[in-house]
């Protein structure tokens, strides 16, 4: 059977798990439809998800339309979760963008969508919510065109508007004579950018127009755009059938050699893509990254929160898999003959931190392993013990992340926690450097030595990374010892002298060294490297950042005054202003409890997003 791997991808109440609910009583997978606001979606199972009425984690579900197998994923739109949203990206072939037909792109849709250009991902946009007061399909793809800087393509075209939408024209297969000039518009669209359509231009057949669209769509030159109402079941098949015709099919060879990725771990089951060769019960796959082997006891075709038990996955498939212990995300499975590395998703730095405590010993003594198996779910979680205060940090994406979290322990353990006000990940950056700072690391206690001389400049660099390089001629250092000075440099980078936060924004040169006979070693210049980028860093200028975020509040215009001015009192630098909404960027530490504050400002009718928008010197 053919394959499409596609995720659903959106801002926050755009409608994905509605169209997702809607795609699967189409496809004949279930008998009825759930709705997010009954709480009774197949993909929202968890229980969180069903109170809260969003998507939090990325569900996985298959159905069968036109002769091919359809894995999608109903990713999360709210920007805590963004992760999520990355891993599934990550392993799909292709996806549906879906955008509200009043809002039209949205900040998170356009993150997301920033995403999916990075992992290569060809998409089609939906533009859902035709039937709402305010929806035009012309504003959102204008949208479509000037934000996310694409070529749209718009093969269907509404039938009426807002309360009185019925239905889509397809523009491509066969459509009436009424809609000629928009048939003409799509033909010259596609043949600005197509060859083969140019030469057809004076009369292209529908045959000839889908084969150029999807080249385009295939290759990323073009986005198919097309409408409808998932709510009302309007636009549904026909967006089934361009995920056939206009997204591409997975590559892969089930009689390779065996290259699978995990991208995803929930409880005990493991989600993983395979890329090539094929997996069978019972089989023993090597993780060449732990050097180690796992044995696969149970292969899952997954529907969300059901499973129906497989005896193999080939080439193109996502499954999830029972008996994997140690692998995580982003662990590749291989054979142990050709083993393989693939590229992992990204994980994005935490930005919040909460302190978190059980309130009997007993608690505290099973609070470790229940928020280590937490972060082994999801990466984007990272838990520290606070050197000063002895206690355990919990960190992540955002404050609801954070909330989630630290309820999926209560619901998951038991356990009743204590949990500290949210504060945020700030960084420390160098402005001024220093140069010739010379560090001896000697060490003699009986045995072998340790010795390493190291002379370092630090000096500042754009944005927040870090650069290491060397200078050192002459063989004076060699080249072993100089990858274990930056191995050192980057383990002191997570302590600061300002405060122990995280040092950003340097470039660290060694220009010259020293080693001796027999008592220096990889251990020893990895030594001088940590200690002497520690007292270089003591010696130079730098300054605290703060995580900003890019905020846009939307609110009744006699409301905008009170919002302005509390934007202003929390340290909001404002970047566009209308006569209903203001995008601002806002310290992420003056966000917490906003939503709260926004809502007694403007009697209930204000609402806003935010997405992360790196950092800025703390005021």
């Amino acid at each position: 059977m053919h394959v499409r791997n596609i995720g659903i991808l959106a801002h926050v109440d755009a409608g994905k798990t509605t169209l997702t609910e809607r795609i699967l009583f189409a496809t004949g997978m279930t008998h009825r439809t759930g709705e997010v606001h009954d709480g009774d979606t197949v993909t929202d199972f968890d229980p969180q998800e069903r109170d809260r009425g969003i998507t939090i984690f990325a569900a996985a579900v298959s159905c069968d339309w036109a002769g091919h197998r359809l894995n999608l994923i109903d990713t999360p739109g709210h920007v805590d979760f963004a992760d999520e949203v990355e891993r599934s990206l990550r392993v799909l072939d292709g996806a549906i963008a879906v955008f509200d037909g009043v809002a039209g792109v949205e900040p998170q849709s356009e993150s997301v969508w920033r995403t999916a250009d990075r992992y290569g991902v060809p998409r089609i946009a939906f533009v859902n919510k035709l039937d709402r007061p305010g929806a035009d399909l012309d504003a959102a793809v204008a949208s479509i065109r000037d934000r996310l800087e694409v070529t749209p393509l718009v093969v269907q075209l509404p039938i009426g508007r807002e309360g009185d939408f019925a239905g889509v024209i397809d523009l491509v297969n066969d459509p009436p004579a009424s809609a000629g000039a928009a048939r003409q518009k799509l033909e010259e669209a596609v043949a600005e950018l197509h060859p083969e359509a140019l030469d057809h231009l004076d009369n292209m057949s529908d045959t000839t127009l889908k084969k150029a669209i999807r080249d385009l769509s295939v290759t990323q030159r073009a986005v198919v755009v097309l409408c409808g109402s998932a709510y009302r079941d309007k636009g549904v098949e026909p967006l089934l059938d361009a995920v056939v015709d206009y997204l591409p099919a997975p590559a892969g060879d089930p009689a390779k050699d065996l290259v699978a990725l995990v991208f995803k771990r929930r409880e005990r089951l493991t989600y993983l893509r395979v890329y090539d060769g094929t997996i069978t019960k019972g089989d023993t796959v090597w993780d060449a990254g732990a050097g180690r082997t796992e044995r696969i006891a149970r292969i899952l075709r997954v529907q969300a929160d059901r499973h129906t038990d497989i005896d193999r996955a080939v080439a193109g498939d996502i499954v999830a898999v029972a008996g994997v212990k140690a692998a995580r995300t982003g662990t590749t499975l291989s054979s142990r003959q050709r083993p393989v590395l693939l590229e992992a998703p990204r994980t994005a730095e935490p930005l919040v931190s909460v302190a978190v405590e059980a309130r009997t010993r007993a608690g505290a003594l099973k609070l470790p392993a229940a928020l280590a198996a937490l972060a082994g779910e999801d990466p984007s979680l990272t838990v520290r013990t606070d050197p000063e205060t002895g206690q355990t940090l919990l960190s992540g994406l955002g404050e609801l992340h954070l909330e989630v979290a630290v309820e999926k322990v209560r619901q998951t353990t038991g356990l009743e926690l204590t949990v500290g006000r949210p504060r945020v990940s700030y960084r420390e950056a160098v402005t001024g450097g220093v140069t010739g700072m010379l560090y001896r690391h000697v060490k003699q206690d009986g045995g072998a030595g340790q010795f390493a001389h190291v002379v370092l400049d630090v000096t500042p660099e754009p944005g927040t990374g870090f650069v290491f390089a060397s200078t050192v001629t002459g063989g004076r250092v060699p080249a072993e010892y100089i990858r274990a000075v930056e191995a050192g440099c980057r383990e002191a980078l997570g302590d600061g002298p300002l405060g122990g936060h995280p040092v950003v924004g340097l470039r660290v040169t060694l220009t010259d060294g020293q080693t001796h006979p027999k008592d220096s070693s990889e251990m020893a210049f990895r030594a001088a490297g940590r200690f002497g980028l520690r007292s270089a860093l003591r010696a130079c200028t730098l300054t605290l950042l703060e995580p900003v975020a890019e905020v846009t509040v939307s609110a009744p215009s006699d409301a905008l005054g009170a919002v302005l001015g509390d934007l202003a009192a929390r340290r909001a630098q404002v970047t566009d202003s209308t006569v209903r909404t203001v995008t601002a960027t806002v310290p992420l530490s003056e966000l917490f409890g906003y939503a709260t504050r926004l809502r007694s400002r403007t009697h209930g009718r204000g609402t806003f997003t935010s997405r992360p928008a790196g950092y800025r010197p703390a005021a």
